[in-house]
């Protein structure tokens, strides 16, 4: 294993397994205290490496087969979950989840991307790209969530939006500019949270919020790190030199004010503790859709206007 594949894990990996094999042994008091000291050194050697992680790690990290996904935080959090399927149009599309739920007793609308953990439901999510019906799906729910005044949860985690030609047949463009527009326009609360991949226009058609957070490593950019690499250089393998120039990590996305906060992940990453994860992110998105809920529907509409107007600003230099 190679840089590339995030061996930066590995003393991590090895102290793990040293647990589990020391908590597979008889129980006694000798094998509890060492694996007291293998569990303290593993947090403070967890806290270590992620605080070091190069942009290119952290999409490592954001693109780990074992990060909850969306419909784990719903299980999570949420209670009542009820999915509705299918856009009213063409079909269905695993690869996004929409439905009602209720999340600390208030009742909210939830939309997210589902990649799927093993390689049936991976092919059966698409690996989480969504074709031009599963961002119809999501829309079909949030315009029922206007229309009884519920607030809508939004969980990012994409590549991006599936560009199969029979996607772009159906109106993959269409779609997402569509989703865009009339997230913008509602009234009632909407809080996006990224908490792996916020890859594209896949992400950014349910990416329209008032408040927008992101988890410590995920990730959030117009484009892959290889797909730009491939562009600017014709050489996908200069992708970590991609990465870096992006700025696509939480910590720069939220000096370039494109998100409102990030959520903090247990050391080791989100995947490592799932339950710590999504505590996290439950006390963040009920922080927000409290403030954002005590304000009017026209002042959260104009405010979120004003919010993604500002984004891109740019200076321009005179000639030396």
């Amino acid at each position: 294993m190679n840089a590339d594949d995030g061996n930066f894990e590995e003393p991590i990996l090895r102290l793990r397994r040293r647990i589990e094999e020391l908590s597979a042994l008889p129980d006694d008091a000798a094998h509890r205290k060492e694996i007291e000291k293998l569990r303290e050194k593993l947090e403070r050697v967890s806290k270590e490496i992620y605080a070091g992680l190069t942009p290119w790690q952290k999409t490592l990290v954001a693109r780990h087969p074992a990060r909850p996904y969306p419909l784990d935080y719903v299980e999570a959090l949420m209670s009542d979950f009820v999915e509705l399927h299918g856009d009213r149009k063409f079909a269905d599309d695993a690869a996004v989840i929409a439905g009602f739920a209720r999340f600390r007793q208030r009742p909210v609308a939830v939309v997210g991307h589902q990649k799927g953990r093993d390689t049936k439901e991976k092919i059966r999510r698409n690996f989480g790209m969504p074709r031009p019906e599963g961002f119809r799906k999501a829309l079909r729910v949030m315009e029922l969530a206007e229309k009884f005044g519920r607030p809508i949860l939004s969980f990012i985690d994409t590549a991006g939006a599936y560009p199969g030609i029979d996607a772009e047949e159906r109106g993959q463009a269409e779609a997402i500019a569509v989703n865009l527009r009339e997230m913008a326009r509602f009234h009632v609360p909407i809080v996006v949270t990224v908490t792996g991949e916020g890859g594209s226009g896949g992400a950014l058609a349910l990416g329209i919020g008032d408040r927008v957070l992101m988890l410590e490593h995920s990730t959030y950019s117009v484009i892959s790190p290889e797909g730009c690499a491939s562009i600017l250089w014709k050489d996908a393998a200069r992708k970590k030199d991609a990465a870096e120039a992006m700025r696509l990590t939480a910590a720069d996305l939220r000096d370039l004010e494109v998100i409102d906060e990030i959520v903090p992940e247990p050391p080791g990453g989100a995947h490592a503790d799932p339950a710590g994860a999504a505590a996290a992110v439950g006390e963040a998105v009920e922080r927000h859709l409290s403030e954002v809920a005590d304000l009017t529907p026209e002042e959260r509409r104009e405010r979120r206007y004003r919010r993604f107007r500002a984004l891109g600003r740019f200076e321009t230099a005179g000639p030396a």
